[in-house]
């Protein structure tokens, strides 16, 4: 039996005026739509950016949490921190007046944390004190001051040629596989009786490879002073987003207290990618090769909060070394030349250096340091002043030298010196060098006394003479160490020395 359309209109009527639409107040709303980490919710006209928002917990399970992103005339689109499976439209959502934030203080250090600041480790709850929100305004030029204090890494190659300050950005980049995360290790291992606290903040890496990570601190004496924050490949990209601002507000604490604090990205490339999964499932347009637009504001915002704080603002310090994978050595491609644009320099390893035997692959050409030598102490400067430039040099030499039949004496010398200094500045993984043991080796090979060295027996000389000058002339290592840098006397009995040594080495 067909229905007229004048009956029609009055059903619709009659259901318009029976209709009852809950009331919901400006800090309540309610699901559109859930799937892929993120919810559409209808409502919300008080929610702030970033506020946390409370979602309905699953039977028995813990509060569900998530972060408003997107906020629009219609409603807000928010990232669920958490299992969502439960939820669905017409759910009710509230926010909660926080913006988001994370625990920090001294309680988390040695311990593995989420990027909730939540225990990963089971090793007991963590009672902290303090929260510190995970945006943070960055300190303006007036709180700063300049980075002159260095940041030891103990791998001679940096600490030479790239050297690093304390509040400094220096870039880690280069392909996969060439020893970019154990560069940071080093540099994690070597802060261990320093008082400096130090901040592994893992991105999107495999679960087994954060426990070979801790494992590998723990065994070096180095995870005590460390806190790890793991937002591994198994978590929701809402986690991965956020780590990295995680851990920046636990380092950010010790800089406010007028301590260092030394702060690990690994890696960027996958944070953000993290972002741009969010980003094109809040719905927000694509730009060049498919990033949204703001993803250069995402990095830079997190990498200003590295500084150096003036006197009256205490002080403090926090370095960061972001790490950035390539694809094919390409660092002209878009999310690189972003980080390298915001970064004072960058540490480039090579791939072909790395297959080649040289640990750490640094290519010498491309990294940089815009502090540099700021950082540098006086010791440091004094041995290995032309070194950058004498193995730069070398490595120009070394390309033509494969299709010359002869050569002249003086490019022979250049050769054999950039040979040695190479074989010098390698170094195996988890062992950095105390300063003035770096400052000897360099003294060795700058000066000429490695010349006549066989190749193969540069590592040999290097560390017997180490050993002759800790067991014989221990004076010397104590005085550059203390005074950190190479006076008339300490040059004349370090001179001495190695002459004596070498007598004995050659025999």
């Amino acid at each position: 039996m067909a229905i007229r359309s004048d009956e029609i209109g009055d059903i619709l009527k009659q259901r318009i005026a029976s209709f009852e639409a809950p009331v919901v107040d400006a800090h309540e709303g309610v699901i559109t739509s859930v799937g892929d980490g993120i919810a559409r919710i209808y409502g919300l006209e008080q929610a702030m950016a970033g506020e946390l928002l409370e979602f309905p917990s699953a039977p028995g399970g813990p509060a569900l949490l998530g972060l408003a992103l997107d906020l629009r005339e219609d409603g807000v689109g928010a990232v669920i921190m958490g299992e969502y499976q439960h939820l669905q439209e017409g759910d009710t959502v509230r926010t909660t007046g926080r913006i988001a934030e994370v625990p920090v203080g001294p309680e988390l250090v040695g311990r593995i944390v989420s990027a909730l600041g939540e225990p990963l480790d089971g090793k007991g709850p963590i009672e902290t004190s303090q929260n510190l929100p995970l945006e943070n305004v960055a300190p303006g030029v007036i709180f700063r001051q300049a980075v002159t204090t260095p940041m030891q890494t103990g791998i001679k190659a940096i600490d030479a040629m790239f050297a690093i300050g304390r509040g400094q950005r220096e870039l880690i980049i280069g392909d996969r596989q060439t020893g970019k995360t154990q560069v940071a290790l080093d540099a994690i291992i070597n802060q261990k009786d320093s008082g400096i606290v130090c901040i592994y903040v893992a991105i999107g890496q495999r679960r087994q490879t954060v426990a070979q990570v801790a494992a590998r601190l723990e065994e070096a004496g180095a995870l005590q002073n460390t806190i790890i924050v793991a937002a591994t490949a198994s978590d929701p990209a809402p986690m991965q987003f956020l780590a990295p601002y995680a851990g920046c507000a636990m380092g950010e604490y010790f800089m406010q207290k007028g301590e260092h604090s030394l702060i690990v990205y690994d890696d960027l490339s996958k944070h953000a990618q993290a972002y741009r999964q969010l980003s094109l499932l809040l719905r927000r347009p694509p730009s060049r090769e498919a990033y949204p637009g703001d993803v250069f504001y995402l990095h830079s915002r997190l990498l200003e909060r590295a500084a150096r704080m003036s006197d009256e603002e205490g002080g403090g310090t926090l370095t960061a070394l972001p790490i950035i994978e390539t694809q094919a050595n390409d660092v002209s491609a878009y999310i690189p030349t972003n980080v390298i644009s915001i970064t004072d320099g960058q540490i480039f390893l090579e791939t072909d250096l790395f297959n080649a035997g040289v640990r750490p692959a640094i290519n010498v050409g491309v990294s940089v340091s815009r502090v540099g030598s700021a950082a540098q102490t006086k010791a440091m400067k004094k041995v290995a002043g032309q070194l950058k430039l004498d193995l730069a040099q070398y490595n120009e030499l070394k390309a033509f030298a494969q299709f010359a039949a002869d050569l002249d004496k003086r490019t022979r010398a250049t050769l054999d010196r950039g040979l040695r200094m190479t074989e010098l500045l390698k170094q195996p993984a988890n062992s950095p060098v105390p300063f003035a043991q770096q400052v000897i080796a360099l003294f060795a090979g700058t000066r000429g006394y490695l010349d006549d060295v066989p190749v193969d027996k540069v590592s040999e000389f290097e560390k017997g003479l180490v050993r002759f000058l800790g067991s014989d002339h221990a004076e010397i290592e104590k005085d550059i160490a203390d005074k950190q840098e190479v006076g008339a006397d300490t040059e004349k009995q370090l001179i001495a020395a190695i002459e004596e040594f070498k007598k004995g080495f050659a025999g």
